[in-house]
């Protein structure tokens, strides 16, 4: 049967843009569609923007696999296309001598993910890095960086549209259904009150994953899995930045600890905390300001409670609830939900934007089965 399009992508954040790309450059005739008024409105555009190396992952897994890969193809892109970014580097840094043994434990998974270059320095050294921080020791990260997350974004739009994929924004999706035939139907809302068709859908909706899915009929209840909500807050500090690199405390439950990011415009921000909540509210708590200041002031003793400036909330999409250590990325194809040519992606918190291109190869091999078998 024919479909208006090969592919419709729902949601345009920074990987549904990095499946749009690929998907459009292989001849596909491709629609991305999304709720906001454009690319990036969500989680792709309230993070840290860091490159990660890939460290913190258990080796094996899909973040470790896809952040190693997912950097290192990000760098290349990064400057072929002339995105701004720096490869900064980053301390992990062990404030008293029972967080040590975290950083030796760091270092021995970041090796076990090949990330390069990572090493133990002690007090001196760090003081020599970083004189404003305070710690026992720091595991260095030299392939950690930063990146303008919307320049990226937008970058990947354009390979996109060069490509001829097609992009709606104030495009809610109301309803769908499963086709009969093969293919999926849409319900698009908003101002453009129309219906479409696929052959292929892949949803890339972050936050709004469920709601979307559980609008289409037809679909198998293995398609939808639990969603968990984390909020974490940003504060930046009033002035120049007084660090080079990043620098993060050894990770937390949920997180990866009230860290210090600089970004390309030498900005230094903390966060993000992490809190959990029931549903999507990107209200900022000022009354948070304390924990912070107790928190960095651990190591960094400069930090005046009145130099920290609210800046921005974000939210975390969860697949475990609190308490429970991180789940993993979750690409789910027919072997999960029994439909061919839907790919449902879930969890994509960080490293996503690192991991964004590596993602897209990852639902493209999962696509091309389905697209031999209709040939």
């Amino acid at each position: 049967m024919s479909h208006d399009f090969d592919t419709i992508i729902v949601g345009a954040g920074v990987v549904g843009l990095a499946v749009a790309r690929l998907m459009a450059e292989t001849g596909r005739s491709v629609l991305v569609v999304d709720r906001q008024d454009g690319i990036g409105r969500e989680t792709s555009s309230r993070n840290s923007e860091v490159i990660h190396a890939g460290i913190y992952y258990p080796k094996g897994s899909r973040k470790a696999r896809f952040c190693t890969r997912g950097r290192r193809m990000l760098y290349a892109y990064a400057a072929e296309r002339g995105i701004p970014h720096a490869k900064c580097g980053k301390l992990i840094i062990a404030t008293n001598d029972d967080e040590t043994g975290v950083l030796d434990s760091l270092q021995e998974r970041g090796r076990a993910n090949d990330v390069e270059g990572l090493h133990l320095i002690g007090r001196e050294a760090v003081a020599r890095l970083e004189p404003d921080v305070t710690a026992v020791a720091a595991l260095v990260s030299p392939e950690t960086g930063v990146v303008d997350s919307h320049a990226f974004m937008l970058a990947l739009q354009g390979d996109a549209s060069n490509a001829g994929a097609e992009f709606i924004f104030h495009a809610p999706v109301t309803g769908g259904a499963v086709l009969d035939g093969g293919g999926y139907a849409l319900h698009i809302g908003g101002i453009h009150d129309t219906t479409v068709s696929c052959r292929e859908l892949i949803v890339s909706a972050g936050l709004g994953t469920n709601p979307f899915l559980e609008a289409v009929s037809g679909l198998s209840p293995r398609a939808i899995r639990p969603m968990y909500f984390a909020k974490g807050h940003y504060f930046r500090l009033a002035g120049r930045s007084p660090f080079q690199r990043l620098v993060y405390p050894v990770p937390v439950k949920g997180g990866l600890g009230t860290h210090v990011t600089v970004d390309l415009g030498k900005q230094a921000r903390f966060g993000p905390d992490v809190c959990w909540i029931d549903g999507l509210d990107y209200q900022f708590d000022e009354s948070r300001r304390d924990a912070f200041f107790q928190s960095i002031r651990r190591w960094y003793p400069a930090i005046r409670l009145d130099a920290l400036v609210p800046d921005y909330t974000g939210i975390r999409p969860k697949l475990v609830p609190a308490g429970q250590p991180d789940g993993d990325f979750e690409i789910d194809g027919v072997d999960r939900h029994g439909h061919e040519g839907l790919v449902v992606l879930y969890g994509i918190e960080s490293p996503g934007l690192t991991s964004s291109l590596a993602i897209a190869e990852a639902t493209f091999g999962l696509m091309e089965p389905a697209a031999r078998a209709a040939e």
